[in-house]
């Protein structure tokens, strides 16, 4: 089983696992739509006086993430794609300036879980 698992895996890494754009990506109503279920979805809420100024360091600090790709940056709103580094899966991260504060989500294209990847990762960006 292992000598398979030693050919196959090289092959597995040459695809990347994409999958299809979540329909429900982008501002609904002047907030981010709300996460599916928690196996593959995380998200986050931050309240602050200065949510403008602070949007602009996450924006600029989820640019610097490795395999990251922004999809649409404006002043209020940030969509990027975040592939990992074995299998290539994508992960969609939005985040959102409310005026009042930060919202972030971050889903999972594929799978039934994404093992807290997506939750380790919000809370990467804002400890």
């Amino acid at each position: 089983m292992a000598v398979l698992a030693s050919l196959f895996l090289p092959l597995l890494m040459l695809f990347h696992l994409v999958g299809p754009i979540p329909a429900d990506l982008g501002v609904h109503d002047g907030k981010l739509s709300p996460c599916p279920g928690p196996a593959h979805c995380a998200q986050r809420q931050w309240a602050m006086t200065d949510s403008g100024a602070e949007f602009r360091t996450l924006a600029n600090a989820v640019e610097t993430l490795p395999r990251t790709q922004i999809i649409e940056r404006t002043e209020q709103y940030l969509h990027a794609e975040v592939s990992s580094a074995l299998f290539g899966f994508v992960d969609d991260l939005e985040l959102l300036d409310t005026g009042t504060g930060i919202e972030a989500r971050s889903i999972s294209r594929l799978g039934d879980s994404d093992l807290g990847v997506n939750a380790n990762r919000l809370a990467g960006l804002r400890p």
